[in-house]
């Protein structure tokens, strides 16, 4: 069996997407069609940009989708997924190839989460850090024992685990971590606390937004990131969707999970190869590839 994963934040890169759009009339049109429904011309800053215009959440966010969707699009009829997972923004990327949710529905919701996340992260200055080469659980435990917003946030693959909370909140974890054997805690380059509590203004606001939006039954199990778990009933979607913005990706699960359930290769379907690299240090017998 074939999964399609999808990668978040943190995969842009200036040039990306121009050569689908050079070559394809398919994802010229779909970029323009983008232009329009964003208001601005995304395909600009996604391809003579500057890594400042793509750092900023409202342009990455939907850039990463474009791609990811986009090319997924011109794969055709090779594009025969039997399940798939995106990990963080990577999921409305998943759900949109997987025919859960239009193109134009998935791109309105993807730039309504990174207005309301932007926000979110003007209001409270925060963050998140890498934490390489300590156990998941003394992770957890560590975590707890702080008296400041510090949760763990995503589940990469076994030992990198990533923290997200207030600043004050990730200096002390990355001490505490780092004494407690942690290889490396590395304070990361992101706009703020991405899947902790401090992002719930961000979650109601979003929340809004995808309860008024049609979700059907994709063609495929997808396995969430709240959850780790298959889903295919379109009110599920919507919940754990809505949970995501506060709640930790569960990546290292999935995987273990699509594995488990039959996965032997997973294709990535957009920029970068973050994803194939952590499911490699995730499954054993299995296969990788860019799409």
């Amino acid at each position: 069996m074939v999964a399609y994963v999808f990668p978040g934040q943190g995969a842009q890169f200036v040039g990306m997407g121009k050569e689908l759009y050079d070559n394809s009339p398919l994802a010229r049109e779909m970029f323009e069609k983008a232009n329009d429904i964003l208001g601005f011309r995304i395909t600009d800053l996604m391809f003579s940009g500057t890594d400042e215009d793509l750092r900023q959440t409202r342009v990455t966010q939907p850039a990463i989708f474009l791609h990811s969707v986009i090319l997924a699009m011109t794969l055709g009829e090779g594009f025969k997924p039997d399940m798939v997972a995106g990990h963080s923004l990577g999921e409305f990327s998943a759900l949109v190839a997987s025919k859960s949710i239009s193109f134009n529905n998935g791109l309105r919701l993807v730039a309504t989460r990174a207005r309301a996340m932007q926000s979110a992260c003007e209001k409270e200055p925060s963050g998140m850090a890498a934490i390489i080469g300590l156990d998941d659980t003394k992770v957890e435990e560590i975590c707890k024992s702080i008296d400041e917003i510090v949760v763990p946030a995503n589940y990469n693959s076994p030992g990198q685990l990533v923290i997200s909370g207030s600043i004050k909140g990730i200096e002390i974890a990355c001490e505490k971590l780092k004494a407690a054997g942690a290889r490396r805690a590395l304070p990361l380059k992101v706009g703020g606390a991405f899947h902790s509590p401090l992002m719930e203004p961000a979650r109601i606001e979003l929340a809004e937004a995808i309860n008024a939006t049609l979700v059907n039954k994709p063609v495929c199990p997808i396995y969430q990131n709240a959850t780790g778990l298959p889903v295919t009933e379109p009110e599920s979607i919507k919940k754990n969707l809505v949970a995501q913005l506060t709640a930790p990706v569960l990546w290292t699960q999935s995987t273990q999970k699509m594995i488990a359930d039959g996965a032997h290769h997973f294709t990535e379907v957009g920029p970068g190869s973050v994803l194939q690299g952590l499911i490699l240090k995730i499954g054993k017998d299995i296969t990788v590839s860019g799409a």
